[in-house]
């Protein structure tokens, strides 16, 4: 006989309870519980969500095979150098990003360079709208399946028939669970089915790819257990209207973490960018006050890019501060250190600071860079478009050390750059490519002193 129970889950962070509550005890927010009906047959043991994934007996390490050597090339240049190589069978990978940024078109693209059975189920979409799409993309073999479908039951139907190696769930928000009567999309719904895919993925050896909305924030919408139940998180980034993407691996439990891969949106879909600095550089303006080029490590990569600043008086009491690609707290912060070490006067000004092409900043590497972007709008003075500059600011005015600075200095110099500025700390034993000056700033009165010199 089936067993049914009440549960009341926090659609914030996940959390359960037996009983409605009006805050919860985990996040603290007020009315988050969701209620739901959760249905299960104990005798079925194929419906059973949470049974083991696999019953053996234990295994030396040494005698345990590795699954670097079963990895699937997805034949896309960038993609496979996020995923360390290619496709893990029977890995569960999860991707994300804003709508129309192009999860659908690279998972075709995916589909199309395989000649194994793949089995497409979308939830938003008609098989009609998905080969319409396809169109585009060139010719498919006969080793695609399309199925528009949300009950996981006839999916599990599907899989049997079909047996595919590749399964594409698009997306996780539109399943739905048979036993349970929440609504689709909903954190329990989301969290079993999640759980029943990485159940059929462990046993079959079936790599599977599942889609995931995402919030106005960027994260992926639904409970954060969904990204530690995956074996692969992918998200999707850049701006819908700019000419390209970028695909970040931030978990990856088969290879490193931290890589990106860039692509440029065309008329056959996503295309994969080999030089991606000097993508990103075209078209910078050259001598220009306020325009500043860095270094960034994406992961193993070194990516050149652009910051720009613009410094304009206001006569407003609080002035603005606008800040796109970087960390706005850390831009602010940098303003402080700017106007109490290097004595500009910014509370008066606004400030707008941008990195262009919708490229996101994120380590402290680049400090250097918006600091010189923002004192050379200040000064209304240029910096030499051949100067390349990088390093990170501390509250003191200090510049502290940086890794990898023979790499960004190299990839400077593959684009043409003759100089760099970089902290002190990282001159001792840098060898300097021929043709390249480098200058070390110990502060950023020093800094801005070799950049104005």
């Amino acid at each position: 006989m089936a067993k049914k129970r009440t549960i009341f889950t926090c659609t914030a962070c996940g959390h359960e309870t037996g009983r409605w509550l009006g805050r919860c005890p985990s996040c603290g927010l007020y009315n988050s519980f969701e209620e739901s009906v959760v249905e299960k047959k104990p005798a079925d043991r194929r419906g059973d969500l949470r049974s083991p994934v696999s019953i053996g007996r234990a295994k030396l390490i040494n005698q345990t095979s590795s699954l670097e050597e079963d990895k699937f090339p997805t034949h896309i240049s960038e993609l496979d150098r996020v995923l360390t190589g290619g496709i893990v069978p029977g890995s569960l990978i999860l991707l994300g990003g804003e709508p129309g940024i192009g999860k659908s078109t690279i998972l075709l693209q995916i589909c199309k360079n395989q000649d194994f059975p793949i089995l497409y189920v979308s939830g938003e979409e008609s098989p009609g709208q998905i080969a319409l799409r396809a169109q585009r993309l060139g010719q498919f073999g006969d080793n695609l399946h399309l199925l528009a479908q949300t009950d996981i039951a006839a999916i599990e139907a599907e899989i049997e028939s079909i047996a595919p190696a590749l399964l594409v769930i698009d997306s996780i928000q539109t399943m739905s669970h048979p036993d349970l009567t929440s609504a689709p999309g909903s954190v329990t719904q989301v969290r079993e089915t999640a759980a029943f895919f990485m159940r059929l993925a462990k046993e079959r050896a079936m790599a599977t790819i599942i889609v995931g909305h995402v919030t106005k924030d960027g994260n992926i919408a639904g409970p954060r257990i969904l990204e530690h139940m995956v074996d692969c998180v992918l998200y999707f980034e850049g701006e819908r209207s700019g000419g390209f993407r970028i695909i970040r691996a931030v978990k990856n439990r088969f290879g490193a973490t931290g890589e990106v891969g860039i692509f440029e949106m065309a008329a056959q879909g996503l295309a994969a960018i080999a030089n991606p600095s000097e993508y990103m550089l075209s078209g910078r303006p050259i001598n220009a006050p306020g325009s500043v080029i860095t270094c960034s490590m994406e992961g193993s990569r070194p990516i050149l890019a652009e910051v720009q600043a613009l410094v304009a008086a206001t006569r407003a009491h609080n002035p603005r501060r606008v800040v796109s690609g970087m960390d706005y707290n850390r831009v602010n912060m940098l303003l402080a250190v700017l106007e109490k070490r290097a004595h500009l006067n910014l509370s008066e000004a606004d400030a707008y600071i941008n990195v262009a092409g919708g490229m996101k900043l994120t380590e402290p590497a680049c400090d250097l860079a918006a600091i010189a972007a923002i004192a050379a709008s200040c000064k209304n003075q240029a910096v030499d478009a051949q100067t390349l500059i990088f390093g990170e600011a501390g509250l003191a005015g200090e510049v502290r050390a940086v890794n990898n600075v023979q790499r960004r200095i190299d990839e400077g110099a593959k684009l043409g750059f003759t100089a760099a500025v970089v902290p002190q700390a990282n001159l001792k034993g840098l060898k300097r490519p021929e043709g390249v000056k480098v200058y070390g700033a110990g502060n950023v009165n020093e800094l801005i002193d070799l950049i104005f010199s």
